[in-house]
């Protein structure tokens, strides 16, 4: 038991709580393959085996279901430490995982999220990869699917649309110019949509999607964004119609253990009214112009 590493248990926790490869490995940043052949090496250094493998996924056997007991309570102490840890060096801290426009929107409101006398600091981290809350490497995430973890507990916001966007009154004429995010950075479904469906039609790319916004301003082509961006953007007008295939629907997330904490129930609350008040926005429905 010495020689095992806690990085193995931590994704053995992934395993077991996606019930499989292809969820854990989205969490954990390894391949399917590698996560698969890191367990068979858990397995072989316990001497035990953890997994019924199947075409469905991976279930755990009793030794498994006992591991993972074990490792909930280490968890737990985990979590009891750092809440002392907490209580000890001042005020809480509450950490969010957003993509780029959803942490953009909350910056735009950020005295809606944090109040004068709120006895919590905030830690935003913005980014298109998606936010994981297994390992309390987080404490609240807005992803674009319902999770799968056992441990943890969601909310549904409402659903998300995009469609293209140009600079106002720059219609052209000729051939159309797209814009997109380079092959690497494109993680996202609709970061990848114009290299599937334009890709020889881009003339520029870039690695931060909110590159795209501002060469669209600046009239060098088309970009795809979310509609709470591009319609309250008065200097963007449509390109197209919605892209209807990339409408999804959108859940604030957080550990099923933690949303009691009181800075964290505030924060959830004060997201999900902003969003909500949003919420025409984000699925599509323009604002009235005057």
């Amino acid at each position: 038991m010495k020689n095992v590493s806690w990085d193995s248990y931590q994704l053995f926790l992934d395993v077991a709580r996606h019930r499989g490869l292809t969820g854990a490995a989205e969490v954990c940043g390894l391949s399917p393959a590698t996560l698969g052949r890191r367990m068979l090496a858990l397995e072989q250094e316990l001497g035990l085996v953890l997994f019924h493998r199947s075409q469905t996924g991976y279930s755990l056997t009793a030794d498994g279901r006992a591991l993972l007991a074990h490792l909930e309570e280490l968890e737990t102490a985990s979590r009891k430490v750092e809440a002392w840890r907490r209580g000890t060096a001042g005020d809480a801290l509450v950490r969010i995982t957003v993509g780029t426009w959803i942490g953009w929107l909350i910056s735009e409101n950020f005295s809606a999220l944090r109040k004068e006398k709120d006895a919590f600091r905030i830690d935003l981290f913005i980014g298109e990869q998606r936010a994981s809350l297994a390992h309390r490497e987080t404490d609240i995430g807005i992803r674009a699917f319902e999770p799968e973890e056992l441990n943890l507990a969601s909310s549904l916001l409402g659903e998300v649309a995009y469609a293209p966007y140009r600079a106002r009154n720059t219609d052209d004429a000729g051939e159309e110019r797209w814009l997109a995010i380079d092959d690497q950075n494109a993680i996202s479904a609709y970061l990848r949509w114009p290299l599937e469906n334009r890709r020889n039609q881009v003339v520029a790319t870039v690695n931060r999607p909110r590159s795209l916004k501002d060469l669209a301003l600046a009239g060098a082509g088309i970009a795809v964004l979310p509609c709470f961006v591009g319609d309250l953007e008065p200097g963007l007008q449509r390109a197209g119609d919605e892209l209807v295939s990339l409408k999804h629907r959108q859940w604030i997330v957080m550990n099923n253990d933690d949303r009691h904490r009181a800075e964290i129930r505030t924060v959830v609350d004060r997201i999900t009214e902003l969003l909500k008040a949003h919420s025409d926005l984000i699925a599509g429905r323009r604002p009235s112009r005057g």
